[in-house]
């Protein structure tokens, strides 16, 4: 897929954001290039957004024309667009925000684009890789990301009790947190047992489970747009307009999801079982594997 077409998928998925969202969208796009899209000799990997106060937000990715591309497109504009809200709305002390609500206005743009190509496709085979590749994502965040904020809070708490930790202890405190969330069937070699050593967020203290809240958050936020309308779309934009001026928890209650209590978590979980149940039917249907 072309970064051109992926442009205007992108740019259709998000129209349920509204007119305001959608034009500053594809002026940032096409006319002010906030992306550097293609690879260049000694450019980093990976996909990012950046912004500074007072200037247009931008990102780094890596085109490969792959489908995969496309969700990095929508996720990358979910944090530059959350930047360009703030900063055009706060000032400057308050123009940045929370590692906490960081993820939340990306994984609500992959929610849309996801939803939005669900119901466009009618090709049984690519509505099954679209719901095996969304599975993915929510495993990726949600539950993953989870497990490896199990292993952090219990390394924690072995130093905080005058514990030694060795390499050794590290893998086996690694399997068998992996087992809990995996199960007996999934084989854990030897590079899974090692993730603890190739994490760098590990260094940043409870970083990880925020992947969680955020993907939790933002799948709720999208529901709510696509079901409410109008009224869920003025708190969504409050949302990204209010930067860091208040507590993170507080600017995600005004927005419509209470993080302070599981709901939003097990309505995530609820979403997860659904997915596994429609691609269930279409491989019973037929759709080839």
């Amino acid at each position: 897929m072309s970064y051109d077409e992926a442009r205007e998928i992108v740019l259709a998925a998000l129209v349920p954001l509204g007119q305001e969202y959608t034009d500053v969208l594809r002026c940032g796009l096409y006319e002010e290039r906030w992306a550097d899209v293609y690879e260049t000799a000694n450019k980093r990997s990976g996909a990012y957004s950046w912004g500074a106060y007072g200037a247009r937000p931008v990102m780094l990715l890596n085109w490969q024309n792959q489908f995969s591309d496309l969700f990095v497109l929508a996720h990358e504009i979910g944090h530059a667009m959350h930047t360009y809200f703030a900063c055009q709305q706060q000032p400057y002390v308050y123009g940045t925000y929370t590692i906490f609500v960081a993820e939340v206005a990306s994984t609500c743009n992959e929610a849309l684009l996801f939803a939005y190509l669900l119901r466009v496709t009618t090709d049984p085979e690519q509505k099954r890789y679209l719901l095996g590749k969304q599975l993915g994502s929510i495993t990726g965040m949600l539950l993953i990301q989870t497990m490896f904020a199990e292993f952090e809070r219990e390394v924690h708490d072995r130093t905080e009790n005058g514990e030694a930790l060795a390499a050794d202890q590290l893998s086996e405190l690694a399997v068998r947190i992996h087992r809990q969330y995996t199960g007996p069937d999934v084989i854990i070699d030897e590079t899974a047992q090692m993730f603890w050593a190739s994490l760098p967020h590990f260094y940043m203290n409870f970083y990880v489970y925020k992947y969680a809240t955020g993907i939790s958050a933002g799948m709720a936020l999208a529901h709510q747009i696509l079901t409410e309308g109008q009224p869920a779309v003025e708190r969504y934009l409050t949302f990204l307009r209010s930067g860091g001026s208040q507590d993170s928890i507080v600017l995600l209650q005004q927005a419509g999801v209470d993080m302070t209590t599981s709901k939003p978590v097990e309505q995530a979980l609820q979403v997860y079982a659904n997915l596994v149940d429609q691609l269930e039917a279409l491989v019973n249907d037929g759709a080839p594997l």
